[in-house]
């Protein structure tokens, strides 16, 4: 009875992760006529058709609902949506079908043969060889025109270890979810499955939640032994080779800032603006069109515009994010010139008096960083009519839920005009653009930083580490990972300093690299490909790196309004609307010159659960339903941000590979928190009921908000915003003491003489809204403090530790 309860249970479970916005698919059962193997199937669609896209079926050992199983017997059924190029399909058999740190496993027809290969994902780019002890050995496969199948025996493949990264899935639970890809094109190497290479997942995609009911047999073993077929593979000719890079160039610098984002731009256009000589290294390749920037689409061709450059091309990073998204952290971050600031949406706002106030020290106060705001946003002002013409297009979705808001007593407001307006207000959405173009820090403090002979910008290089003898550092080792970029060691002055701005993960991850953290991270770098030369033991500077790990927890509403009108941003990337596209090319006018997809209102909400500290909402809509839910093409979503205020926590972790993993999601730990996300929701939902002809479709109008919270998946795939902050805090507390900053006031690292941090990891709290905005001021204040400081260290004989 216990096992049939726990069954029962997880069906349920698995009906409530299906309701919740994964992948529809229809379950069922396959015997298999040649190898008397029956599969427990669930295929893509209301319904399973000998034309559906995708089917996955397995048979799991009799006793998998009692005891783990780590094997199963799979099938694998997959569209080919081009008989002469046939793309590829794909398993997770991650947590909750993710794509980062999960076994996944992908397959592809060539020449009458299926070929698979285990991959694993560290990041949103092209998935590593996995070089665990998984094995796959085929029972049999059929290709034809339309459709490839494969059945096959998957040993090892229900846990997983990728240099020491490992997770697990368990069947005794009764209940999987797993995740589905597929892509139509690129496919290359297809005979080499371990140098393979695959297009986007532009197929679809989705998760699905898999009861296993019905999946066990008592002919496992006897079924398992028809398992004998490895293809032959051919892998001559196929395959990159190593990086190739040249020597770093012989000088020396007063600063080397490290990541070219939202932090590292304006600090070094700060500190060579003062007169010192600036190297500032990003890792990734040119962005925008004006710094040699090259990725566009076609229709582009001909400009000095790249796919950076116009706003409403920003959602491909979705779509296609080979060669910019950071490969060295399983969450989704740019590594390109511009980070952050290059990539997204281009939300620019100018933050609440509170978030200073509440988030952060004596120092960094409002009134502290109030210079700093008024300089950034006297260079970039932003406007929520970015066209040209100061024509705001496609206003329908905004014109839909404004009329409920207004009814319902919420005050409109010109957001940047009145940033401290932020509970029971709604805004047009404020965007970091320009004449139709992205603006911020590239198009600002870079042009600036660049006039000034000293200052020097390289890109396609990485930094390993910083060099330094106990506190002392003196310049930094470059890492070969790009062809063309510099590799060997630059040299600071004996006055200089070295700045970490790569992120929010990527910082963590240096200051890691360099002997900096907590010490059961720094053994994990000691015993990795770091360790032959890695700083000795006696020099580790133990601070909690990667704790108070921090991002806004996202909750989508969907609703649909006969009134809404969905923008198709996606297929502007390849076909965009004649119209549409000359009025951009010619004038810098129209829907392209805003931000996909067709963002605003924006709601703001502050909600004081029963623990007495008031949580700050942020509302973001956009005129986008998902089509794993409904197809409507008057859809919205409303993404809840869930910011200043919020209790939890998670923390960062360094992997033996040297990648960077969310280790503890900082998602809904606290009661408090949750209590407010279910408020948050009723009110706005109530406010919205006033509109006419109004249909809610996430939550469920069948449930209550409780229900729909609470069997949401919590995991950073599910409900992330990418708005990390947190992983090497500001504070006065310092953390070798036991307390929990990891830099001082004037974002120096403790422990150290000349070894500064400035980018979102110093924020000690959540911001209210999108933080590209505040961490520019952030940069801004913290050239102000190392300035001030360099000042008095140049009229002292030795530094102040």
């Amino acid at each position: 009875m216990k096992l049939l309860s726990r069954v029962g249970a997880t069906a349920l479970a698995a009906s409530l992760y299906l309701q919740h916005g994964v992948a529809q698919m229809a379950d069922g059962t396959y015997t298999d006529q040649a190898s008397g193997i029956k599969f427990k199937t669930w295929t893509q669609g209301a319904e399973a058709t000998e034309a559906s896209p995708f089917t996955f079926g397995l048979a799991l050992p009799s006793d998998a609902l009692t005891k783990n199983a780590n094997e199963y017997l799979g099938i694998l059924r997959c569209k080919i949506e081009d008989a002469a190029a046939p793309g590829w399909c794909g398993l997770s058999h991650g947590q909750a079908g993710q794509m980062t740190q999960a076994l996944l496993l992908v397959a592809w027809a060539s020449e009458g043969t299926v070929y698979t290969s285990f991959r694993y994902a560290t990041g949103y780019t092209l998935p590593d060889v996995y070089t665990g002890d998984a094995k796959l050995t085929q029972v049999s496969s059929n290709v034809t025109d339309t459709h490839f199948e494969l059945i096959y025996r998957c040993q090892n493949c229900f846990s997983w270890n990728q240099d020491g990264n490992a997770g697990s899935v368990e069947t005794t639970q009764g209940f999987l979810v797993l995740g589905h890809a597929a892509g139509s094109s690129g496919l290359e190497n297809p005979t080499c499955p371990d140098r393979a290479t695959f297009g986007f997942h532009d197929a679809g995609f989705g998760q699905w939640g898999a009861p296993l009911d019905g999946a066990t047999s008592e002919s496992y073993a006897e079924w398992a032994e028809l398992a004998t077929t490895t293809p032959e593979t051919n892998c001559e000719g196929t395959g990159p080779g190593e990086a190739e890079c040249k020597p770093a160039p012989v000088k020396v610098y007063d600063y080397i800032v490290v990541g070219g984002g939202a932090g590292g731009i304006p600090v070094a256009d700060k500190l060579s603006a003062a007169g010192h000589s600036v190297l500032l290294i990003e890792k990734g390749p040119p962005s925008s069109g004006r710094w040699g920037g090259t990725m566009k689409p076609k229709w582009l061709e001909g400009t000095n515009l790249t796919r950076f450059d116009v706003p409403g091309l920003c959602n491909q990073i979705w779509v296609d994010s080979a060669g910019i998204a950071c490969t060295d952290t399983d969450q989704m971050a740019g590594c390109v010139l511009g980070g952050g600031t290059a990539v997204n949406a281009g939300l620019w706002w100018k933050p609440p008096a509170s978030d200073w106030d509440y988030n952060f020290p004596a120092g960094w106060k409002s009134k502290d960083v109030a210079a700093a705001a008024k300089r950034v946003f006297d260079r970039i002002p932003g406007s929520f009519k970015p066209s040209a013409d100061g024509i705001l297009y496609r206003r329908e979705g905004f014109d839909v839920l404004s009329s409920g808001l207004r009814k319902s007593g919420y005050k409109e407001v010109v957001a940047n005009q009145s940033p401290n307006e932020k509970n029971g207000a709604f805004a047009h959405t404020h965007f970091m653009f320009r004449y139709g173009e992205r603006d911020g820090p590239l198009a600002t403090y870079l042009v600036s930083a660049n006039r000034r002979d000293n200052f020097d910008l390289w890109t396609g290089s990485a930094v390993r580490r910083a060099i330094r003898t106990g506190g002392k550092v003196t310049g930094v080792e470059l890492e070969c990972l790009r062809d063309g970029g510099y590799s060997g060691e630059v040299k600071i002055s004996a006055k200089g300093g070295v700045i970490f701005s790569a992120g929010t993960f990527g910082s963590a991850k240096l200051l890691m690299r360099s002997g900096i953290g907590p010490r059961d991270q720094l053994e994990i770098v000691a015993g990795s490909k770091d360790g032959e030369t890695f700083i000795s033991r006696d020099q580790w500077i133990e601070l909690p790196v990667g704790s108070n790990l921090i991002d806004h927890l996202n909750t989508d509403l969907i609703l649909t309004h006969p009134d809404v009108v969905f923008y198709d941003f996606y297929e502007a990337w390849t076909a965009p609307n004649e119209g549409d596209k000359q009025r951009y090319l010619n004038n810098r006018t129209g829907i392209l010159t805003q931000a996909a997809p067709n963002i605003g209102p924006m709601v703001w909400e502050v909600v004081t659960p029963s623990d007495g500290i008031p949580r700050q909402f942020q509302w973001t809509a956009r005129v986008e339903g998902d089509s794993r839910i409904t197809t409507s093409p008057h859809a919205m979503t409303l993404s809840q941000y869930l910011g200043r205020g919020v209790v939890s926590r998670g923390r960062m972790t360094i992997t033996p590979g040297l990648a960077t993993a969310v280790s503890e999601h900082p998602y809904l730990r606290n009661a408090g928190d949750k209590e407010a996300v279910i408020a948050g929701i009723k009110k706005l939902q109530a406010a919205l009921n006033v509109i006419p002809n109004i249909t809610w479709v996430l939550p469920p109008p069948t449930g209550t908000v409780e229900d729909y919270v609470n069997g949401l998946p919590v995991s950073p795939s599910a409900r992330r915003s990418n708005h990390w902050m947190g992983t090497a805090k500001l504070g006065t507390d310092d953390g070798r003491k036991g307390g929990t900053a990891v830099v001082d006031l004037n974002t120096k690292v403790y422990g150290t003489e000349n070894l500064f941090v400035v980018d979102a990891s110093i924020f000690p709290g959540m911001s209210t809204g999108n933080p590209s905005g505040m961490i520019v001021i952030a940069a801004e204040r913290a050239a102000e403090r190392i300035l001030a400081r360099k000042a008095q260290v140049m009229s002292e004989t030795t530094w102040n530790v």
